[in-house]
This record gives C-alpha cells, structure tokens and sequence, in this order.
C-alpha cells in the first residue's frame, strides 16, 4: 500500500507519530484498485483512470485495456478448444488428428492475420467446443 501511495494511487489521512489512517473512503479506494488489479490493469492504468479528469480520458484506458482483455479471451478460448480436442481424440499420435491439424492451423491463421478486431464482442469460433473423434470425425 505505500507503494500505492507513493504512485499517487491513495493518499490516507496521517495521525499523530504520522501513522496512516485509512478511512471508509480509503477502503473503498483499495477495493476498486484491487478490484481493476484483478480484471488484469497495471497499476500505472488504474492511476492514469484515476486522475483523468475527463471521461473521454477514462475511456481510452478502458478501451485500451478492453481490446487487450478480448484478445486475451480470444486465445484462451482457442487454447481450450485445443485442449477439449487432444482430449477426446483417440489417435495413438494427436499430430496426425486432422481436427487437432485445423485448429493449429486456425492458429497460425490468426496469428498472421493483422485484420483482427478487438474492439467488438468475441464470437465462438466453429471450432470451439468441437470434440475430436476417431477416424470417422
């Protein structure tokens, strides 16, 4: 919490021997700055949020963060897709899975693709939560 101070994050009232004392409002300041430090914002994000007087100014951090909070679900969901795949395919060598072969391939895919959106909401992808099967899949 000092070092959230000395950011500028928090500014607690002092009492005598200069001890920090932490108000209601204090406490409801670490809750939202552990609150925004869960949802994945650095520290220096939140006081950039924090001091923006303007909303407009609170908005661009929020977008920026949002558009890397959706690319970031974006690839978990295709990692989890990944997994669900390797997890019910019953071929003795997962490469050789044609399945497993599209979703790696659906990933290289993305990765050379510089059209991505990451400003809208994340659609499921055809290949989430598709199970791999035998051979006749």
């Amino acid at each position: 919490m000092r070092h959230w101070e000395s950011m500028g994050l928090l500014a607690p009232a002092r009492g005598s021997g200069e001890r920090r004392r932490y108000g209601r409002d204090d406490l409801a300041r670490v809750a939202m700055i552990l609150r925004a430090k869960e949802a994945g914002f650095k520290l220096e994000d939140i006081h950039e949020m924090f001091a923006a007087r303007a909303p407009d100014a609170r908005r661009e951090v929020l977008r920026r963060h949002r558009a890397g909070l959706v690319r970031r679900i974006a690839e978990a969901r295709a990692s989890l897709a990944l997994i669900d795949c390797a997890l019910g395919c019953e071929h003795e060598d997962l490469t050789t899975c044609g399945r497993f072969q599209a979703l790696i391939a659906d990933r290289v895919d993305a990765g050379a693709s510089s059209d991505a959106r990451l400003d809208g909401p994340v659609a499921p992808r055809p290949a989430d939560g598709i199970r791999c099967r035998s051979e006749g899949a």
